[in-house]
């Protein structure tokens, strides 16, 4: 087999094209398991550029600023002009013992511009996020900011991460939001009955997180231990009684993966991917195996009986436990624009 063409797609209708496959970064700061070595790090994402990938995703709360600096001293290893930088603000540092603490004053969206600005060492980010929404300040103050960093050319497109419908809308009506960032998987579709629809109504790009189910559908986690600094174990479907339901979900899906002649993996990125022309997934890895796996999954064919076949085998009242965002929203989060779970 020939080398992937990776496609590009637009986000938003201001201009932004991406890879249709992205690269989240953040794991390579150890989030999920152990954090490699810079040059390790810095390796991983210039393959995945000599593979096709242009899209990186960061924030400067990833390994407490360390995720942006890496991804900075990757990026003087390759051509700028032809990379699109996605990181975030919105979640102060801290060591989150008393709660996590969500800020979006015009003074700190522009401070914490400037510090990623410097941290990357870059003239401009293509896509800034406001990485969770502060419910106690007006979002059209937080965007009346952005708006301002996009005229003077610090930024060159506006996102926003874990917004409500409400929210976008009234983002949007203050200058247009490009991409928004949701976690979007299999067993995490939330956002199928009125988030994406609003977003195609207003012409905004979707970039899934976590399309492998935060790499459950990668079946690491299945087979072997989750590391005990993980972010995994706080997550209610890793745990107990969850996990094992949800082990059996897994089981079915590599049976179908067989049929189709791929691993589980590349057959739930598959389904993300198909997802539509104004989607853009960002799986993450610490390995090139893994990263061509994910690659390779651009090769299959799924029809829409394949699609349907796939939603079958994950069904949504079958996925055992809250989202971890969920989670978190219930007792932790200060001013996070998501509602907490129903009880």
């Amino acid at each position: 087999m020939g080398e992937i063409q990776i496609p590009r797609v637009k986000l938003g209708n201001q201009g932004l094209e991406v890879s249709k496959l992205g690269f989240g970064c953040m794991g390579l700061t150890g989030e999920y398991n152990h954090p490699v070595s810079e040059d390790v790090g810095i390796s991983i994402i210039k393959y995945a550029f000599s593979k096709g990938i242009t899209f990186f995703d960061t924030s400067d709360v990833y390994g407490a600023n360390a995720n942006e600096i890496l991804v900075g001293k990757a990026l003087k290893e390759l051509p700028r002009e032809k990379i699109q930088l996605a990181t975030k603000f919105g979640v102060a540092p801290g060591d989150y013992t008393a709660g996590i603490i969500v800020k979006g004053t015009p003074e700190y969206v522009r401070s914490s511009c400037v510090a990623s600005l410097k941290r990357i060492d870059v003239e401009y980010i293509d896509l800034y996020y406001q990485h969770r929404v502060d419910r106690s300040v007006p979002i059209e103050e937080t965007m009346g900011e952005l708006k301002k960093l996009v005229e003077e050319g610090k930024i060159k497109y506006i996102g926003l991460s874990e917004a409500s419908p409400d929210t976008i809308r009234r983002a949007h009506a203050v200058h247009p939001i490009t991409a928004l960032q949701m976690e979007w998987s299999l067993w995490t579709r939330e956002i199928e009955e009125e988030i994406v629809p609003l977003c195609r109504e207003l012409g905004i790009g979707i970039v899934p997180y976590s399309p492998l189910g935060r790499g459950f559908f990668g079946g690491k986690a299945v087979s072997e231990n989750v590391p005990a600094n993980s972010l995994l174990r706080s997550n209610p479907r890793f745990q107990g009684e969850n996990f094992e339901k949800n082990k059996i979900i897994y089981t079915k899906m590599e049976m179908l993966a067989e049929k189709h002649g791929c691993t589980a993996a590349q057959l739930a990125l598959a389904w993300v991917l198909r997802q539509g022309d104004d989607v853009a997934p960002i799986p993450g890895t610490t390995k090139i195996k893994n990263l061509d796996d994910n690659i390779s999954s651009l090769r299959l064919k799924l029809t829409k009986e394949d699609l349907e076949e796939i939603c079958d085998v994950v069904p949504q009242n079958e996925v055992a436990g809250a989202r971890a965002i969920e989670t978190l929203l219930s007792f932790s989060w200060r001013f996070a624009d998501t509602p907490p779970p129903r009880v």
